[in-house]
């Protein structure tokens, strides 16, 4: 039995194969999931702080009614922050799912001290309120301002020398904390590198949800 699932990108993309990355990303880790991907308006940069997180948060609860009044089965926004995942939760009835709260949850299902590799600014709130005491290190790369920045060759270094810091620290778990590191396919690079588990956030998305939309076909209920 398949799923059809709606996916907000929080950063405005005008290629198709850019937008539809991590949709193709879930959908290669899971065949029961079809992805429909569609991104906010006027955030070119994404979101980035605190303040891009604010502005993005209507849009995505516009957005994601917008995927339910369409039949969509679930809704992911795919960002570590979670920008509107709480207000869209208060307004529709089917699942939604942020990147951040599944990253979490799946690290800790993986370890007990968890690193949090974030793009700018200290680790999401939704991330450090999920992981509390086994948040035990957190670095980010020096110089990288937004995703767009992560996407070039010296904001991928950037990443593996943070990375290189945070496995210092003695972290059982890498959480990478923001979906920009999934545009790049850096759960790869920071597997080899680590040789600890590293969490993907589009990867977890997508599992959590399909383990929720599982549910609900159990009789447990989809929320």
């Amino acid at each position: 039995m398949g799923f059809t699932v709606g996916l907000i990108r929080v950063i405005t993309l005008k290629d198709d194969e850019l937008l539809n990355l991590h949709g193709r990303i879930i959908e290669s880790a899971f065949p029961e999931l079809k992805v429909v991907s569609r991104c906010i308006e006027d955030q070119p940069k994404g979101v980035y702080d605190r303040e891009t997180e604010e502005i993005a948060k209507p849009k995505v609860v516009r957005l994601a009614k917008e995927f339910e009044r369409e039949g969509v089965e679930a809704v992911i926004v795919s960002c570590a922050a979670d920008p509107g995942v709480r207000e869209a939760r208060r307004e529709l009835r089917i699942p939604v799912v942020g990147a951040g709260s599944a990253l979490a949850s799946l690290s800790l299902a993986y370890g007990e001290k968890v690193g949090v590799l974030n793009l700018t600014e200290d680790t999401p709130d939704v991330v450090k309120r999920i992981l509390g005491p086994h948040l035990v290190a957190e670095e980010k790369p020096e110089g990288v301002r937004n995703t767009l920045d992560l996407m070039s060759d010296w904001g991928r270094e950037a990443a593996r020398k943070a990375l290189e810091k945070l496995l210092r620290r003695g972290v059982d778990v890498v959480a990478l904390a923001c979906t920009g590191y999934s545009t790049i396919g850096f759960a790869r690079v920071a597997r080899e590198m680590a040789g600890i588990p590293v969490v993907d956030p589009v990867i977890a998305a997508g599992a959590v949800t399909l383990g929720i939309l599982k549910q609900g076909t159990l009789g447990g209920g989809a929320r």
